[in-house]
């Protein structure tokens, strides 16, 4: 049986994922900005259409993949424990579409250095909080920035799609500025299925 895109008029989560792969087997290597923060912005979060992709680590946030494009993109859900945060990264020139589902974020920008080398403190030249059902994008283009849960009594929950995805990255250290390549990005879980943790 199809999944249902539409349900009552609501833009269901099938509904977005079938959307978001229209969008990009249209655009070939090319991804359509405009098209992808509209189909994000048109889901509204339901617990229940995305809860089998949750899970939780108490160290650190997790990445639980949703769905793998065929290779184009990746479609995964962040799930941010109290006071978990990414590092300062760059996205290896990929494009980074994200929605906040449950909770509330916040993103730090920064300028990109001109440099890897050690430049100084880095401080952001942008804060932005990000509740539930916000959207934000986010490429090399743009700079560079750090994810957050804030909060220290409500988790938080994020959508993201990569386009092309990557395994590796820039992060950089917010004392020294100094960039470093990050370890191979791994899954926590992979269609609502814990990984073993050996293969994370």
């Amino acid at each position: 049986m199809a999944a249902a895109v539409e349900v009552k008029g609501r833009v269901t989560f099938d509904g977005l994922i079938e959307r978001l792969q229209e969008i990009l087997e249209e655009d070939g290597d090319v991804a359509d900005i405009d098209a992808i923060k509209e189909a994000m912005d048109s889901y509204t979060s339901t617990e229940a259409d995305w809860e089998k992709f949750v899970h939780w680590d108490d160290h650190t946030y997790t990445r639980n993949l949703v769905c793998n494009g065929n290779g184009k993109y990746n479609l995964m859900l962040l799930c941010w424990n109290l006071g978990q945060h990414s590092s300062i990264h760059a996205h290896a020139g990929s494009h980074c579409f994200m929605k906040c589902l449950d909770g509330a974020l916040h993103e730090e920008l920064y300028d990109m250095p001109e440099t890897d080398e050690p430049c100084g403190k880095m401080d952001p030249c942008k804060v932005s909080p990000l509740e539930t059902n916000g959207t934000c994008y986010i490429s090399d283009e743009v700079g560079l920035h750090r994810i957050s849960n804030q909060s220290h009594t409500v988790p938080a929950i994020s959508l993201h799609l990569y386009s092309p995805p990557y395994e590796t990255c820039k992060s950089y250290c917010e004392l020294s500025g100094e960039a470093r390549c990050s370890a191979k990005m791994t899954f926590y879980s992979k269609e609502g299925v814990k990984v073993p943790t050996l293969e994370q």
